[in-house]
């Protein structure tokens, strides 16, 4: 799983930290941005601290090729057009959450992208369960 954003500072991380902490089993993500910031948004890792997550252990991270062929599923979060991304150039398959930089909002704003990211993220666990649960992959598997 890849989450992208422009800076890798704010939705992409809380959306790496959130996943990973609900991640279906054989699932991990990672994030990075296009033009990564040299540091975290102020605010992620105290908003992250307010649902008892914490930051990934990575600083923001240019988004690689390596990353882009390495992730079966890719999220941006709806900072980026197709000229400017090159993670909705490749054929792999791409979500974009079209969410807004909470680092441009006050803390009541940050907040609700967080919540969005917390709504988006247990639907698309949900959702991989039973993917990997069809596919015969998973601890549901075979019936039990």
């Amino acid at each position: 799983m890849l989450f992208v954003c422009v800076h890798n500072a704010a939705r992409s991380l809380m959306a790496e930290a959130i996943f990973n902490a609900q991640a279906p089993p054989g699932w991990v993500a990672v994030s990075a941005g296009t033009a990564p910031a040299a540091a975290p948004e102020a605010r992620t890792g105290p908003m992250l601290a307010e649902i008892g997550l914490v930051l990934p252990d990575h600083p923001p991270q240019l988004l690689t090729r390596e990353a882009m062929e390495e992730a079966q599923l890719r999220v941006t979060m709806g900072c980026l057009d197709d000229a400017s991304c090159p993670a909705r150039l490749q054929e792999l398959p791409l979500r974009d959450w079209g969410l807004p930089d909470p680092s441009k909002l006050d803390d009541a704003g940050f907040r609700e992208v967080r919540r969005a990211i917390e709504d988006r993220v247990a639907r698309l666990a949900v959702e991989l369960r039973l993917s990997d649960r069809r596919r015969g992959r998973g601890p549901a598997a075979g019936g039990s």
